[in-house]
Protein backbone atom coordinates (compact mmCIF):
# COMPACT_ATOMS: atom_id res chain seq x y z
CA UNK A 1 0.00 0.00 0.00
CA UNK A 2 1.31 3.35 -1.08
CA UNK A 3 1.89 6.17 1.55
CA UNK A 4 -0.29 9.17 1.17
CA UNK A 5 1.57 12.03 -0.30
CA UNK A 6 1.57 15.30 2.29
CA UNK A 7 2.05 18.65 0.70
CA UNK A 8 4.60 20.61 2.30
CA UNK A 9 2.93 23.91 3.54
CA UNK A 10 4.63 26.54 1.42
CA UNK A 11 6.89 29.17 3.19
CA UNK A 12 5.40 32.15 4.08
CA UNK A 13 6.50 35.36 1.39
CA UNK A 14 8.98 37.47 2.74
CA UNK A 15 7.71 40.92 3.54
CA UNK A 16 8.10 43.14 -0.07
CA UNK A 17 10.18 45.52 2.08
CA UNK A 18 10.94 48.24 -0.92
CA UNK A 19 7.38 48.44 -0.97
CA UNK A 20 6.93 49.60 2.70
CA UNK A 21 10.22 52.00 2.18
CA UNK A 22 8.29 53.34 -0.84
CA UNK A 23 5.28 53.91 1.08
CA UNK A 24 7.10 55.53 4.13
CA UNK A 25 9.02 58.16 1.26
CA UNK A 26 5.38 58.90 -0.29
CA UNK A 27 3.95 59.86 3.30
CA UNK A 28 7.06 62.27 4.14
CA UNK A 29 6.99 63.71 0.41
CA UNK A 30 2.82 64.67 0.97
CA UNK A 31 3.89 65.91 4.59
CA UNK A 32 6.44 68.33 2.97
CA UNK A 33 3.89 69.51 0.68
CA UNK A 34 1.56 69.95 3.30
CA UNK A 35 4.41 72.07 5.04
CA UNK A 36 4.77 74.33 1.86
CA UNK A 37 1.48 74.77 1.16
CA UNK A 38 1.04 76.19 5.02
CA UNK A 39 4.43 78.15 4.37
CA UNK A 40 2.69 79.68 1.33
CA UNK A 41 -0.62 80.74 3.78
CA UNK A 42 1.12 82.04 6.45
CA UNK A 43 3.30 84.30 4.06
CA UNK A 44 0.15 85.51 2.38
CA UNK A 45 -1.31 86.10 5.96
CA UNK A 46 1.73 88.26 7.26
CA UNK A 47 1.34 90.36 3.62
CA UNK A 48 -2.26 91.75 4.92
CA UNK A 49 -2.27 95.02 7.06
CA UNK A 50 -3.48 93.64 10.84
CA UNK A 51 -5.29 95.79 12.84
CA UNK A 52 -5.24 95.58 17.15
CA UNK A 53 -7.64 92.56 17.86
CA UNK A 54 -9.84 93.05 21.15
CA UNK A 55 -12.50 90.64 21.74
CA UNK A 56 -15.55 90.18 18.96
CA UNK A 57 -18.81 89.32 19.30
CA UNK A 58 -18.35 87.35 15.92
CA UNK A 59 -14.64 85.94 15.67
CA UNK A 60 -13.53 86.97 12.24
CA UNK A 61 -12.10 84.18 10.18
CA UNK A 62 -8.70 84.70 7.72
CA UNK A 63 -9.22 84.15 4.50
CA UNK A 64 -7.05 81.23 3.89
CA UNK A 65 -7.71 79.57 7.70
CA UNK A 66 -5.68 75.96 7.82
CA UNK A 67 -7.95 73.15 9.15
CA UNK A 68 -8.05 71.92 12.61
CA UNK A 69 -9.04 68.75 13.83
CA UNK A 70 -13.14 68.94 15.66
CA UNK A 71 -11.25 68.64 19.14
CA UNK A 72 -9.72 71.55 19.07
CA UNK A 73 -13.16 73.83 18.55
CA UNK A 74 -13.36 74.10 22.41
CA UNK A 75 -16.23 72.44 23.34
CA UNK A 76 -16.67 69.72 25.71
CA UNK A 77 -12.94 68.69 25.52
CA UNK A 78 -12.52 65.75 26.74
CA UNK A 79 -8.66 65.40 27.65
CA UNK A 80 -8.43 61.90 27.63
CA UNK A 81 -10.03 61.78 23.61
CA UNK A 82 -7.92 64.38 22.24
CA UNK A 83 -4.41 64.66 20.85
CA UNK A 84 -2.07 66.85 23.67
CA UNK A 85 -0.84 69.32 21.22
CA UNK A 86 -2.21 72.38 19.67
CA UNK A 87 -4.20 72.28 16.53
CA UNK A 88 -1.01 71.81 13.42
CA UNK A 89 1.28 70.87 15.55
CA UNK A 90 2.27 68.03 13.31
CA UNK A 91 1.68 70.49 9.68
CA UNK A 92 3.80 73.17 11.74
CA UNK A 93 7.48 71.00 12.20
CA UNK A 94 9.25 72.79 9.80
CA UNK A 95 8.28 76.65 10.46
CA UNK A 96 10.35 78.65 12.89
CA UNK A 97 8.59 79.84 16.08
CA UNK A 98 6.28 82.35 15.17
CA UNK A 99 5.05 80.65 12.41
CA UNK A 100 3.90 77.95 14.35
CA UNK A 101 1.72 80.30 16.79
CA UNK A 102 0.42 82.29 14.25
CA UNK A 103 -0.90 79.18 12.02
CA UNK A 104 -2.07 77.48 15.43
CA UNK A 105 -3.90 80.83 16.25
CA UNK A 106 -5.59 80.95 13.40
CA UNK A 107 -7.23 77.79 13.57
CA UNK A 108 -8.57 77.72 16.97
CA UNK A 109 -12.17 78.12 16.46
CA UNK A 110 -15.14 78.65 19.53
CA UNK A 111 -14.28 78.65 22.97
CA UNK A 112 -10.45 77.93 22.13
CA UNK A 113 -10.28 80.99 19.70
CA UNK A 114 -11.73 83.41 23.14
CA UNK A 115 -9.13 81.65 25.58
CA UNK A 116 -6.59 82.61 22.49
CA UNK A 117 -7.70 86.27 23.13
CA UNK A 118 -7.79 86.11 26.81
CA UNK A 119 -3.89 85.35 26.46
CA UNK A 120 -3.03 88.04 23.80
CA UNK A 121 -4.29 90.16 27.02
CA UNK A 122 -1.58 89.42 28.99
CA UNK A 123 1.22 88.74 27.43
CA UNK A 124 3.30 89.37 24.66
CA UNK A 125 2.00 86.51 21.88
CA UNK A 126 4.08 88.68 19.09
CA UNK A 127 7.57 87.21 20.65
CA UNK A 128 5.65 83.84 22.30
CA UNK A 129 7.72 80.37 21.20
CA UNK A 130 6.18 77.38 20.10
CA UNK A 131 6.87 75.83 23.65
CA UNK A 132 5.46 78.57 25.32
CA UNK A 133 2.36 78.25 22.97
CA UNK A 134 2.17 74.60 23.76
CA UNK A 135 2.67 75.37 27.89
CA UNK A 136 -0.53 77.31 27.82
CA UNK A 137 -2.66 75.32 25.56
CA UNK A 138 -1.91 72.23 27.57
CA UNK A 139 -2.13 73.72 31.26
CA UNK A 140 -5.82 75.29 29.84
CA UNK A 141 -7.00 71.77 27.89
CA UNK A 142 -5.51 68.96 29.56
CA UNK A 143 -4.37 67.15 32.54
CA UNK A 144 -1.52 66.41 34.51
CA UNK A 145 -2.02 63.53 36.05
CA UNK A 146 -2.77 62.02 32.26
CA UNK A 147 0.20 63.56 30.82
CA UNK A 148 2.24 61.53 33.28
CA UNK A 149 0.84 58.26 32.93
CA UNK A 150 1.28 58.57 29.24
CA UNK A 151 4.93 59.30 29.57
CA UNK A 152 4.93 56.34 31.82
CA UNK A 153 3.51 54.21 29.64
CA UNK A 154 5.56 55.33 26.60
CA UNK A 155 8.94 54.96 28.83
CA UNK A 156 8.06 51.37 29.67
CA UNK A 157 6.65 50.28 26.48
CA UNK A 158 7.74 47.08 25.17
CA UNK A 159 7.07 44.96 22.03
CA UNK A 160 5.57 42.03 23.96
CA UNK A 161 3.33 40.11 22.11
CA UNK A 162 2.75 42.42 19.90
CA UNK A 163 3.99 42.41 16.14
CA UNK A 164 6.85 45.05 14.83
CA UNK A 165 4.23 46.48 13.28
CA UNK A 166 1.51 46.25 15.57
CA UNK A 167 4.66 47.91 18.26
CA UNK A 168 5.35 50.58 15.86
CA UNK A 169 1.91 51.81 15.57
CA UNK A 170 1.31 52.12 19.52
CA UNK A 171 4.73 53.82 19.57
CA UNK A 172 3.68 56.53 17.04
CA UNK A 173 0.13 57.11 19.13
CA UNK A 174 2.31 57.47 22.40
CA UNK A 175 5.28 60.21 20.62
CA UNK A 176 2.34 62.01 19.55
CA UNK A 177 1.13 62.10 22.96
CA UNK A 178 4.53 62.88 24.46
CA UNK A 179 6.76 64.58 21.52
CA UNK A 180 9.06 66.35 24.73
CA UNK A 181 10.81 62.40 25.10
CA UNK A 182 11.14 62.16 21.03
CA UNK A 183 12.67 65.72 20.20
CA UNK A 184 14.64 64.38 17.53
CA UNK A 185 15.02 61.63 14.74
CA UNK A 186 18.01 60.31 17.10
CA UNK A 187 16.48 59.81 20.46
CA UNK A 188 12.92 58.27 17.97
CA UNK A 189 15.10 55.62 16.85
CA UNK A 190 16.60 55.26 20.36
CA UNK A 191 14.05 54.06 22.00
CA UNK A 192 12.16 51.90 19.77
CA UNK A 193 14.86 49.78 19.62
CA UNK A 194 14.60 49.28 23.28
CA UNK A 195 11.14 48.76 22.50
CA UNK A 196 11.88 45.81 20.45
CA UNK A 197 12.65 42.13 20.94
CA UNK A 198 16.56 41.52 22.03
CA UNK A 199 16.75 39.41 19.45
CA UNK A 200 15.09 41.69 16.89
CA UNK A 201 16.94 44.48 18.29
CA UNK A 202 20.43 42.75 17.82
CA UNK A 203 19.73 41.89 14.14
CA UNK A 204 18.46 45.21 13.33
CA UNK A 205 22.15 47.12 14.87
CA UNK A 206 23.87 44.42 13.43
CA UNK A 207 23.09 46.67 9.84
CA UNK A 208 26.26 47.65 7.40
CA UNK A 209 25.21 51.09 8.27
CA UNK A 210 24.27 53.32 11.21
CA UNK A 211 20.47 53.71 11.70
CA UNK A 212 19.67 57.16 11.57
CA UNK A 213 16.04 57.47 10.48
CA UNK A 214 13.01 55.49 11.37
CA UNK A 215 12.18 54.37 8.39
CA UNK A 216 15.13 52.29 8.14
CA UNK A 217 14.47 51.08 11.66
CA UNK A 218 11.27 49.38 10.65
CA UNK A 219 12.15 48.17 7.81
CA UNK A 220 15.29 46.37 9.37
CA UNK A 221 12.81 45.51 12.18
CA UNK A 222 10.58 43.79 9.76
CA UNK A 223 12.97 42.00 7.93
CA UNK A 224 14.78 40.54 11.38
CA UNK A 225 11.16 39.30 12.91
CA UNK A 226 10.42 37.65 9.52
CA UNK A 227 13.73 35.85 9.72
CA UNK A 228 13.43 34.84 13.43
CA UNK A 229 9.39 33.53 12.67
CA UNK A 230 11.17 31.48 10.16
CA UNK A 231 13.89 29.86 12.52
CA UNK A 232 11.34 29.20 15.39
CA UNK A 233 8.96 27.37 12.86
CA UNK A 234 11.98 25.49 11.44
CA UNK A 235 12.40 24.23 14.73
CA UNK A 236 9.28 23.28 15.97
Amino acid sequence: MSRPHTRANPAPQEPDLANIVTTLQQQLREQQQETNRLREQITHLNQMPRANEVPPQDNPVPPVAPQVPEDHQGVAIEPAGIQRNPPLVRRTCCMNEQEKVLCASFALKNDTRHWWITVQMRRDVATMSWQDFVAEFRTMYYNRKILMAQQDEFNSLKQGSMSVLEAVKKFEQLARLCPELVPNETEKVRRMMKMFWTDTAKQVSAGSSPLTFVADCISRAIRAEYWINQDKEARA
